[in-house]
């Protein structure tokens, strides 16, 4: 049985975002409609979905989640474009149920579109092919599919993943003995009895899905070189696939060219490089110490615990994508240490920490398991949460995002409700907080924003509460909301106030009492270097060298010329993707993201500069610098 408007435009009003509900003005059947279509018939385990046309959220409405009915004026041919387009724009067709209904006295429609059966997926845009054309359903949102989607999509077709695959310019020769004999000791160390430790490497690597015959020659795997490769092999093979640790002074990303940060690269075979990065970030973290008493010698503790920087590192190795030619970076801010690797979760962001595991690199993740490196039972997230809570820390925040394909873990070292916590939260309002509102407010402290799914992440709840105690703290004037939709996030309100910590380098600013939040803050204020979307940018100082190189309006440059002129704009400027584009003579803004801009954040080479929320609306690209 179909639910009714009443019902669909309730559970929007409730949600400040719905993963199977899409309300749509719909003056015609789009290609933004199609999209949703083809979205919730891919995405696996929803169900399908629901659209409702003639019904928009309201813009004006800063207040509240509100939603316009706007109506259909001409609801016959919606329903028989709809039904038509369905029938004929994808790869095969897809059958909708429709339903004309009344709503605050206007005409709306109602679609319910099923889930397709796993036989009959992906299904996709025969204009735009695979994978680009196979949308799904992530979140509130229709995202363009991607190799790895048609992977979880053709499920039933027995697709052979990525780390499988053979390298054809790569031999024997190009496996290191000692990494071999690495995961022999290791795997030893487990189970001495191991049968496989008695064959031959070559047998050792096939059994392990690290190499294969091509006719009677053994050929290594994705998964072989990684895993065991030379250092000659891993850089022929895969020259950006590394670990990038970065120190970066302060609690933002640097932006001046001038003050240049640390870093330290390491490339080796996969056990050699979890070993050097979880000892480096292990390192490098401030130690504290304590005597017990009756112990001859003091025992230090890291800001965050050992196992956790280990399970994160882990994780981005594991599940990272190898398609994607970019390092993973760990990057250890004054506050917190943020680990960004190629490619989104393929689990559901709503799903990490549940019993389970979805892994892109199923070989890697079986000799990961063997040597007792890596759990296969989706175990790890819900770990480092348990021991970050069981050290006193907020729990970690996990951001999976399609544009840029990125996975981003954020862990800070704030130690939770402190007796300075406590005396600060006193001061902000005479109101019960509740300890999950307190970890929010405490939060926005550290990082100068939230959004739905950081509160979920750091309280373990759903949506629903979150939404709820977000809005509460918005009505006290402790936190002003932002945005809309999925896009909505939180920064600090008029009765915000930042007291300054005891510990030294933790620097924090009122801003209650009309003052805003500085230097500290990631989301810049509106001023000579951050303009607002809607401002005129002094493009008058552009430097002449640069603007010479600005393309004409319609010409096509060569990629690499439009690359080059991109990077340049960014290191003179930090600016949006609307400014880029109105630079470089683009009539829109969407393609420079898809084909450029995004990319290049994930090689590496550009950076946000509010990296916490990748979709503020202030969102500006710099530079990465490197020496």
């Amino acid at each position: 049985m179909m639910r009714s408007a009443e019902d669909l435009l309730q559970e929007l009003i409730s949600l400040d975002e719905s993963h199977r509900i899409e309300a749509k003005r719909c003056t015609q059947v789009d290609r933004s409609v199609m999209e949703t279509v083809c979205a919730f018939s891919n995405e696996p385990g929803l169900g399908g979905g629901y659209l409702l046309l003639g019904v928009v959220r309201d813009e004006q409405d800063f207040f509240k989640n509100a939603y316009t009915v706007s109506g259909i004026s001409n609801p016959d041919k919606i329903q028989s474009d709809l039904v038509s387009q369905c029938a004929s724009v994808f790869n095969r067709p897809i059958r909708p149920r429709v339903s004309v209904e009344e709503l605050n006295g206007k005409t709306v429609v109602v679609v319910y579109v099923p889930e397709a059966a796993a036989t009959d997926k992906p299904v996709y845009l025969t204009n735009f092919g695979l994978p680009r054309g196979a949308f799904r359903r992530i979140g509130p949102t229709d995202q363009e599919g991607s190799e790895d989607d048609l992977i979880a999509l053709y499920s039933g077709h027995q697709m052979d993943t990525y780390d499988g695959a053979v390298l054809s310019d790569a031999d024997l020769d190009d496996i290191d003995p000692q990494a071999l004999e690495d995961y022999r000791a290791q795997r030893k160390q487990i189970n001495p009895d191991a049968e496989e430790l008695s064959w031959s490497n070559g047998d050792l690597l096939r059994s392990l899905g690290c190499a294969k015959k091509e006719g009677e020659v053994l050929k290594p795997t994705v998964a072989g070189i990684l895993l065991f490769g030379t250092s000659m092999a891993l850089r022929r093979c895969f020259p950006m696939m590394r670990i990038d640790y970065i120190r970066v002074p302060g609690r933002k990303w640097v932006e001046n060219p001038e003050h240049r940060f640390d870093t330290l690269e390491i490339r080796a075979p996969m056990f050699t490089a979890i070993r050097r990065a979880t000892n480096t970030v292990r390192d490098e973290l401030l130690q504290s110490f304590s005597l017990p008493e009756g112990a001859l010698a003091r025992e230090d503790e890291s800001t965050l615990p050992q196992r956790v920087i280990r399970e994160a590192i882990v994780n981005a190795v594991m599940h990272r994508s190898y398609r994607i030619h970019g390092a993973i970076q760990i990057i250890r801010y004054a506050n917190r240490l943020e680990i960004r690797n190629p490619g989104h979760s393929i689990k559901a962001e709503e799903q990490l920490g549940e019993p389970g595991s979805e892994t892109r690199n199923p070989r890697i993740a079986a000799v990961l398991h063997e040597v007792n490196i890596a759990e296969t039972k989706g175990s790890g997230i819900r770990a480092m949460r348990e021991m970050m809570l069981a050290n006193d820390l907020l729990p970690p925040t996990f951001e999976s995002s399609r544009r840029p394909d990125q996975f981003v873990a954020t862990f800070l070292f704030h130690h939770f409700l402190g007796p300075d916590d406590l005396a600060w939260l006193r001061r902000l309002t005479a109101e019960t907080i509740s300890d999950e509102e307190a970890r929010a407010l405490v939060f926005v402290r550290e990082l100068g924003a939230i959004d739905n799914a950081a509160y979920r992440a750091i309280n373990g709840t759903d949506t629903l509460n979150a939404s709820g105690h977000l809005r509460r703290l918005r009505d006290l004037d402790l936190l002003q909301m932002k945005g809309s939709g999925s896009r909505t996030y939180y920064t600090p309100g008029p009765e915000f106030v930042v007291s300054p910590p005891s510990e030294e380098g933790n620097t924090h600013h009122p801003v209650g009492n009309g003052h805003q939040l500085v230097a500290d803050s990631h989301h810049p204020q509106p001023d000579s270097h951050h303009p607002q979307p809607d401002s005129h940018h002094p493009w008058g100082t552009m430097p002449s060298e640069l603007d010479v190189r600005r393309p004409a309006a319609g010409a096509k440059p060569r990629r690499e010329v439009m690359r080059a002129l991109i990077l340049d704009l960014c290191a003179w400027h930090p600016l949006s993707a609307r400014e880029l584009a109105s630079i470089l003579r683009r009539r829109e803004h969407k393609p420079l993201v898809r084909d450029y801009l995004s990319p290049m954040v994930a090689e590496g080479i550009l950076a946000y500069t509010i990296p916490e929320m990748e979709n503020h609306p202030d969102q500006r690209y710099t530079t990465v610098n490197q020496e």
